[in-house]
Parts: structure tokens; sequence; C-alpha cells
């Protein structure tokens, strides 16, 4: 089949339709929020009077409009280790809501306080921009490692110390005793900065009621369903009937996008109390201060090895950062990173504590990655301090440690059951791609140019794909073409291209004789949205049962036909003819006479496993502390890869993300909690020219973990890429004596490693 996606062609000629391409409907208003502007503070008062002056405001609503019509807020979704599980989902006594618009306290910059609406944007903006609130600041603590200590001000007062939740996992008695009798200890402590996802569409959302008493939200929303059900079940009281969740092509989203957030629920429920259309669209600042970010976690590390460089044993202390409020997937961060605690290494021993810090921040989330992207950097980050303390070559430590093909399966110490993998093997390949044997040249021709050149290896584990089970319908009408019906949600990961063709091997039909139809509860029955790379493995994995089941029907209606059994009857392409013989139907035929419509569902019994081996080369200016990555090989086994250039995609977006987060990306708080990066012009996201060509080869056979045999990718790049560059940035830095670095790799941080400067 060919290679092109069949996304592009829309895409490329303007026909996507995004949030900003819906038309309103007419009497449509317009909602503006006016956000806080402390990090903690109490409301004393708000004044509307100038703000509903304004011409063309229609009204103004605040939290305690929200209090008097029983809106509830946002509850939590995954569990707070340690609360009774007999606790209901969301139970407050586990963690407190995330209120839609707050009454009384707010509890980081930007939350909104008040909403203003009006019949053009402009005058909502006007409108929130001379309401007037009168505040009472209050002591703030915006970083993870400021909430963390000792006396600093609680961001909720039944929560000592700031702390959320704490995670345990391992043997702490046997860890200790391997670290008693250890040759080599190495410890490191480990700031992962937090990160804002920068999706290019700004997120937003659109309520419509309708005469018999039912509301379309129309929102770019990863998960339809969920938030559905989230919005009806938990914060507004309605039957699920009542709402339809619409969304179109979604310009990015990693995550950031798949929660219920406030702006949604305002919005809604105003289109409900005041029963006109609303609409809010975010602009870029808003999502910097509103939108959930990710990483942001403080470790404090150490690896017990033996004289030869064997591991023996790794011990963990990780705070981890939640922001004000424990978001509806907060948890999973700090708790899913701890799957994959083994790395790609023999870990016959480990223990780790994991605590969920509040603070006066932006909750985090689930965000490409999802905790995985910071184990795995402690992890490498650990072994090559082990190797420059030992004197060894770090891809020699690595290949010493690494888990042996004969090794698998087996049960990591984090309960992991690894299925296949060859990391030697990949480990042997990515060091011939990058050339290693020729990095000498290299460096020796940076030097004569007064630069410094490193490199970095990093080996790369996930655990994705796990989770909720997926289902999948086929609806074949009367000319042979087929519509999939799937509550998965894509954000630019090429379902469509990827669904078409399982569909397609099973049916012989060609790509576009499949529709795709997703983002719509009301046409679409269930649903989990997208999210943990679950889409290609296990609604992949339900899109070819359900192929598989149209299959068995047109062969038993060609058999029918044929008056023959249906174990005579053959396809070749996308007929179906009696074997041995001249005698044959098209699919198209049998379609006409109708019934072929299939569904199926599929549900993981474990994760995928994907792994990689990930090289980078970066070249150091000593005089400014510039770092520009040169070179940047992968090779990642990806399983089954359904559409080969689409996962190759997603391993170099996903590369990307990491190398925006080693070299520049990070929200900066002032001691105040004032955020000093709410625009692209403070915060220093990836730009085209910091990219080399990213040259990834795919690896790996089939997993027998899902019927199509492919393992979850969109995820690896993130996880893979950070530790690689900074390792680079350590072997060039090395001559200088430089022997720690933490992320972003700003110029000034370089400069100041170099320096000696703190």
């Amino acid at each position: 089949m060919s290679g092109a996606r069949l996304e592009d062609l829309p895409l490329l000629t303007g026909a996507g339709r995004f949030f900003a391409d819906a038309p309103p409907p007419p009497g449509t208003l317009h909602l503006v929020f006016h956000r806080a502007p402390h990090a903690h503070a109490r409301i004393l008062g708000i004044d509307s009077t100038a703000a509903l002056a304004v011409p063309g405001v229609v009204a103004v609503l605040t939290g305690a409009d929200l209090l008097s019509d029983g809106i509830k807020g946002i509850p939590w979704e995954v569990r707070p280790p340690g609360s009774p599980t007999e606790w209901p989902v969301g139970d407050p006594r586990a963690a407190a809501p995330q209120p839609a618009m707050p009454a009384e306290i707010v509890r980081f910059v930007g939350e909104a306080v008040a909403a203003v609406l009006a019949e053009t944007p402009a005058a909502a903006r006007d409108g929130a921009e001379v309401l007037v609130v009168e505040w009472e600041a209050l002591p703030a603590a915006a970083t993870t490692a400021e909430a963390a200590a000792v006396g600093a001000p609680l961001i909720w007062p039944d929560r000592a110390g700031n702390r959320a939740f704490t995670i345990t996992l391992g043997d702490a008695a046997a860890t200790d005793a391997a670290f008693a009798h250890a040759a080599q200890v190495v410890e490191l402590t480990l700031r992962n900065p937090r990160m804002a996802g920068v999706a290019l569409e700004p997120r937003g959302a659109l309520a419509t009621p309708f005469p018999d008493g039912r509301y379309e939200l129309w929102t770019p929303a990863g998960k339809p369903h969920p938030l559905r059900d989230t919005l009806c079940d938990a914060v507004l009281g309605w039957p699920r009937e009542r709402l339809r969740v619409h969304v179109g092509q979604i310009g990015g989203g990693f995550g950031v996008k798949n929660v219920l957030y406030p702006e949604q629920v305002v919005t809604l429920w105003a289109s409900a109390r005041l029963q006109r259309p609303v609409c809010w669209a975010a602009d870029r600042s808003e999502s910097f201060l509103a939108d959930i970010q990710g990483r942001d976690q403080v470790n404090r590390a150490a690896l017990a090895l033996d004289e030869a460089g064997t591991i023996l044993a790794l011990r963990l202390h990780s705070l981890a950062g939640l922001g004000a409020y424990l978001a509806p997937r907060g948890v999973v961060p700090p708790l899913h990173g701890l799957k994959i605690l083994a790395g790609g290494y023999r870990l016959p021993v480990a223990h780790a504590v994991v605590e969920g810090i509040y603070s006066h921040a932006v909750p985090t989330c689930s965000f490409r990655g999802a905790g995985q992207p910071e184990i795995l950097y402690v992890i490498e980050r650990l072994m090559e301090a082990a190797a420059t303390r030992l004197g060894l070559d770090p891809a020699e430590l690595r290949a010493r440690n690494l888990l042996q093909a004969e090794d698998l399966p087996t049960k990591t110490v984090a309960g992991a059951t690894y299925d296949a993998m060859d990391l030697p093997a990949m480990l042997r390949d990515a060091l011939r791609a990058a050339d290693r044997d020729g990095f000498a040249a290299r460096r020796e021709a940076a030097e004569a140019r007064g630069r410094y050149l490193g490199f970095g290896i990093s080996v790369c584990v996930e655990a994705c794909g796990f989770g909720f089970a997926e289902g999948a319908e086929l609806r074949v009408g009367s000319d042979g073409t087929v519509t999939l019906l799937i509550g998965t949600q894509s954000s630019g990961q090429g379902h469509a291209t990827s669904y078409a063709r399982l569909v397609g091997e099973a049916l012989g039909l060609a790509p576009d004789q499949v529709r795709l139809l997703q983002g719509d509860t009301d046409a679409i029955a269930a649903g989990n949205g997208t999210g943990a790379c679950r889409s290609l493995t296990v609604g992949g994995s339900a899109v070819h049962l359900a192929a598989l089941a149209v299959e068995e029907k047109a062969r038993s209606a060609a058999a029918a036909r044929f008056e023959v059994d249906a174990a005579d009857v053959v396809r070749e392409g996308s007929d179906y003819l009696v074997a041995g013989t001249d005698r044959r139907v098209a699919f198209a035929t049998l379609a006409a006479q109708g019934g072929l419509d299939a569904e199926a569902h599929f549900a993981p019994r474990d994760y995928t496993y994907p792994a990689g081996i990930h090289v980078a080369e970066l070249e150091i200016d000593i005089e400014t502390g510039e770092a520009m990555l040169t070179r940047y090989t992968g090779v990642h086994d990806v399983g089954r890869a359904v559409s080969p250039r689409i996962v190759v995609g997603q391993l170099q977006g996903g590369v990307a993300l990491g190398i925006g987060q080693a070299l520049g990306e990070h929200v900066h708080h002032d001691a105040g909690g004032q955020v000093l990066t709410a625009s692209l012009m403070d915060y220093r996201a990836l730009r085209a020219d910091d990219l080399p060509a990213l040259s990834i080869t795919l690896a790996g056979a089939p997993t027998a973990l899902n019927p199509i045999g492919a393992k979850s990718v969109g995820e690896a790049g993130p996880v893979a890429a950070p530790p690689a560059i900074l390792h680079a940035a350590l072997d060039a830095l090395r001559p200088l004596g430089v022997t720690q670095l933490d992320m972003p790799l700003t110029p000034t941080r370089i400069w100041a490693a170099i320096s000696g400067r703190p």
C-alpha cells in the first residue's frame, strides 16, 4: 500500500476543521476570564459594576454563582495511593476537587475567578480588564522544592508538609544490604524541570443549548467520552444523554487536552444559565497559565555496583510536583513512572519512595511520557555517573548490565514483565549507525573551531498501551466502503491512515475506501479517547478484530451465494471465490446485500514494552555556553510497524519534544509565584534550527501482547532523548571538570558550570 497519510491532503488544502473553524451560532456570547494575579490569595470581594457597564457585556459570573447553582469541582479520577478503596472516585477526603472558579481562595497565578460574557470578544476582554477584585495576598510556595521544605506555606491546611500521598516500591532492607556491600556507590540529585505543553492549537470551548433541553459542547478534547461523563456525573449532575461532546481536528495535545478543565465547565454552565451559545477561546498566555503541565520532579538517587561495574541495587527518593490541585489523572506520572524503574538493565533489588507535593502552581498531569521520562532520566544519569566513576566507556558499562534477549520474558523489581527485546543488538546497531568510530575525528574538527563536542547514549524502555478496553464498530455501505466508528481521538497521530490499513489488510480494500468517524459522543456509543499510547495497540487491535468479523461475514455470504461450505471460499484482493474455480464475487456486491456490519472489543492483558538505544552528539561553545545538537540517532523496537512512516514520524516528534526539554523548556516562577515564562517570547520552546536530521531505525519483531503485534511508540522520544543529550553535554565538558548539569542546557547554565559558579 502507498505510504501516504490519508489525513494530509485535507489538512494541507485547508479543509481541516479545528476549533476556530467551528462557526459560532447566531447570538453567541463570548467569554473572557478574569484571572488571579497572585499565587495564593483570599478573595475579599468582587465588584462587577464597571464590567457590567461596558457596552455589550451581558453578565459576570463568579465562583459564588457556581456554588449557588450547585456546580461541583473537578474531581480526581485515579485513586491517590493510601486512600481507602471504599472511598468513591473523586472523594474530597482523599484530595480536594478543583473548583471551576474558586469563591474564597486562589492557589495559583492564572486561576480563573470571574467570567465576563459579552456580545463580542472585544467587549468581553474590556469587561474582564475593568473588573475589580479585592485581594488579601497570602504566603506562597510555587516550586516543588520550596513547597516540600520544612515550614513552607501550606497549600491545603489538612496536608502536612504539602504531602498529598506517598508511594513506596521495592525492598528497603535488601536494598540497604546491597549498598552496604557495594564496591562503588554513585549518588545524584537531579531536577526535572516543569514543562508546558505548548500545543499548536490553544484550548477552547463552544457550548450551545437546544430547544429540547440538550446541549452540545464543541471542544478540542483528547477524551470526548470521559470528558462528557465527568461533566455530567460529577460536576453538573446531568444525565449523560443531555450532553453531546463534539471534537473536530486537534492541533496537538500530548495529554494536555485529555482532562476536564474549569473553562469547559464554566462555558457549558454559563450557556445553560443564560440559555445562549457561549464561546471561550484561550490565548497563548492563558495556555501557559492554566493548561496542565508536566514533569516537575526533584530526585535524589543512588546506584550500587560491584568492582566489575555490575549493578547491585538502586535507591530513589522523589518529590513529584502536583501543583495546587490533584488533577484528574495527576497520580499517574509519579505512580506510572516507577513501572520502568529497572530501565533496560538487570537490577536485582531497588527501593523507591515518591512523595506527591502540592505547590502554588497550575496542576500537573499526564503529559507525553507520564512519569516515565523522569524515571528513565534518573536511571540513565546514574549509569553515566557510574561509568565516569569506574573509568569505563559508558557503552561498555551499559553492555555489561543490559538485559539479554535470553533473559526474557522476565519480571523486574518494579513488577513489569518485559516480554521480548534485544537491547544488546540495538546498542551495537545504534553505535554503528551513529558512526561512533568516526567520533574522534569529528571531535578534533570541532576543537579546531574552538568548540567542544560530546557523545551521549541512553537506553530506553517504556511500559505503554495498557488500561481500559476499547471498542470498534465497522459499518459496511452498500457501495462497499467501510465506516469505522471508534472512541479514540487523533491529534495528529495518523489514526485514519493506520486504522484504514488494518481494515484494508483484512478485507482487501484500499485505504481510501475506509472512513474514520471519531470525536462525537452521539454517534459513537463509548470510548476512552487517546492517551498512554493506547490508540494503535488497543484501539487498533479492536479495529483488526472487527475487520476480521466483517471478513468472516463476507466469506459466509459468499458461501451462501455459491451454495458451498465457507471453508471452500478464499479471498483474493477484495473478491471472494470458490477455491479451484473461477466463481467469484466482489466485496462490494456482497456489501450491497447488507448484513456485514460488525463490532469488536479488545482488552489488553499487559503493557507493551517498546525499547531503544538513542545516541546524541552535542557541540558547545565554551565562550558563550551555547549548545548545538549536531547529530541524533535512534534504533527503536516498535514491534510491528503498521505504518512505518507514521511510526518514524511519531518517534521523531517525540525526540523533538525531548530535545526541547533538554535544551531550553522550563516553566519559571519567581519568589512570589509569578510565572515568568507565560509567552513564547519567554518560554524557550524548540525551534526548527535546533534540530539536526533525526535518524531513526525501526527494529524488533511483532509482540504477542496484542493481535496486531504493535508496541506503543508515541511517548518514546521524550523518554529517550533528554538523557542522551545531557550525557553528550557532560562528555563535551568533561575536559573542563564539569561533572553535573541539570536541564535545560541554557547558555547561562552551561557557562556557569564551566566557570564553576552555582
